[in-house]
Protein backbone atom coordinates (compact mmCIF):
# COMPACT_ATOMS: atom_id res chain seq x y z
CA UNK A 1 0.00 0.00 0.00
CA UNK A 2 1.26 3.75 -0.50
CA UNK A 3 0.70 6.33 1.15
CA UNK A 4 -0.20 9.38 -0.60
CA UNK A 5 1.43 12.58 -2.08
CA UNK A 6 2.11 15.01 -0.74
CA UNK A 7 1.22 13.70 2.49
CA UNK A 8 -1.94 15.46 4.84
CA UNK A 9 -1.41 18.40 6.99
CA UNK A 10 -1.25 18.03 10.16
CA UNK A 11 -1.36 20.25 12.81
CA UNK A 12 1.94 20.28 14.46
CA UNK A 13 2.09 21.23 18.20
CA UNK A 14 5.36 23.07 19.07
CA UNK A 15 7.91 21.99 20.85
CA UNK A 16 7.87 22.36 24.69
CA UNK A 17 10.42 24.89 25.35
CA UNK A 18 13.54 22.59 27.52
CA UNK A 19 14.41 24.36 30.93
CA UNK A 20 17.63 22.63 32.37
CA UNK A 21 17.30 22.42 36.09
CA UNK A 22 20.01 24.40 38.12
CA UNK A 23 22.29 22.12 39.21
CA UNK A 24 25.11 22.28 42.07
CA UNK A 25 28.67 23.05 41.05
CA UNK A 26 30.89 20.72 40.74
CA UNK A 27 33.52 20.33 43.63
CA UNK A 28 36.34 18.35 42.85
CA UNK A 29 38.05 18.06 46.09
CA UNK A 30 34.40 16.82 47.53
CA UNK A 31 34.38 14.38 44.75
CA UNK A 32 37.79 13.17 45.86
CA UNK A 33 37.49 12.69 49.28
CA UNK A 34 34.21 10.68 48.65
CA UNK A 35 35.81 8.84 46.34
CA UNK A 36 38.59 7.65 48.76
CA UNK A 37 35.64 7.14 51.56
CA UNK A 38 33.90 4.69 49.25
CA UNK A 39 37.24 3.01 47.85
CA UNK A 40 38.39 2.44 52.21
CA UNK A 41 35.01 1.28 53.31
CA UNK A 42 36.17 -2.09 55.06
CA UNK A 43 39.77 -2.06 54.72
CA UNK A 44 42.06 -2.19 57.54
CA UNK A 45 45.31 -0.07 58.56
CA UNK A 46 47.87 -2.07 56.23
CA UNK A 47 45.54 -1.76 53.20
CA UNK A 48 44.85 2.14 53.80
CA UNK A 49 49.10 2.76 54.34
CA UNK A 50 49.46 0.85 51.10
CA UNK A 51 46.83 2.83 49.53
CA UNK A 52 48.41 6.18 51.11
CA UNK A 53 51.66 5.20 49.35
CA UNK A 54 49.60 4.51 45.77
CA UNK A 55 48.30 8.47 45.99
CA UNK A 56 51.72 9.40 47.41
CA UNK A 57 53.18 8.18 44.17
CA UNK A 58 50.13 9.40 42.06
CA UNK A 59 50.99 12.42 43.67
CA UNK A 60 54.78 12.83 42.66
CA UNK A 61 54.00 11.59 39.14
CA UNK A 62 51.26 14.21 38.39
CA UNK A 63 53.29 16.96 40.22
CA UNK A 64 55.55 16.64 36.61
CA UNK A 65 53.16 17.40 34.54
CA UNK A 66 52.08 20.86 34.69
CA UNK A 67 48.96 20.60 34.05
CA UNK A 68 48.20 18.06 36.66
CA UNK A 69 50.22 19.64 39.31
CA UNK A 70 47.24 22.32 40.88
CA UNK A 71 44.79 19.02 40.57
CA UNK A 72 42.29 20.08 43.60
CA UNK A 73 40.73 16.64 43.52
CA UNK A 74 44.12 14.72 43.56
CA UNK A 75 45.76 17.04 46.53
CA UNK A 76 42.17 16.29 47.60
CA UNK A 77 42.51 12.49 47.61
CA UNK A 78 46.15 12.47 48.81
CA UNK A 79 44.80 14.07 52.61
CA UNK A 80 41.90 12.21 53.14
CA UNK A 81 44.38 9.06 53.09
CA UNK A 82 46.39 10.84 55.03
CA UNK A 83 43.62 11.16 57.76
CA UNK A 84 42.23 7.93 57.24
CA UNK A 85 45.88 6.60 58.07
CA UNK A 86 45.89 8.54 61.16
CA UNK A 87 42.19 7.68 62.10
CA UNK A 88 43.17 3.91 61.71
CA UNK A 89 46.56 4.00 63.19
CA UNK A 90 44.95 5.24 66.41
CA UNK A 91 42.54 2.69 66.57
CA UNK A 92 42.80 -0.81 68.17
CA UNK A 93 44.34 -3.11 65.78
CA UNK A 94 42.01 -4.99 63.65
CA UNK A 95 39.91 -2.30 63.30
CA UNK A 96 38.11 -1.12 60.04
CA UNK A 97 37.19 1.57 57.96
CA UNK A 98 33.60 2.49 58.33
CA UNK A 99 32.35 5.83 56.58
CA UNK A 100 29.13 5.24 58.72
CA UNK A 101 31.03 5.72 62.25
CA UNK A 102 33.53 8.31 61.03
CA UNK A 103 33.22 11.60 63.06
CA UNK A 104 33.90 13.92 59.93
CA UNK A 105 31.43 12.95 58.12
CA UNK A 106 28.26 13.09 60.34
CA UNK A 107 26.76 16.08 58.76
CA UNK A 108 25.84 13.70 55.31
CA UNK A 109 22.74 12.57 56.87
CA UNK A 110 21.11 15.84 57.80
CA UNK A 111 22.78 17.25 54.75
CA UNK A 112 20.54 14.23 52.61
CA UNK A 113 17.57 14.63 54.17
CA UNK A 114 17.50 18.43 53.65
CA UNK A 115 18.19 17.75 49.56
CA UNK A 116 22.10 18.58 49.33
CA UNK A 117 24.16 16.07 48.27
CA UNK A 118 27.91 17.12 49.53
CA UNK A 119 29.88 14.87 51.54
Amino acid sequence: MTTPWPPPRTVRRPLAPRVAVPREPVDPACIGRRVVRRRAKGMDAGAVAAALEDARFDARQASRFEDLADEVRGRAELAEWERLDQLLAAAPAGTVYDPDVDDVCPGRARRRSRGRRRP
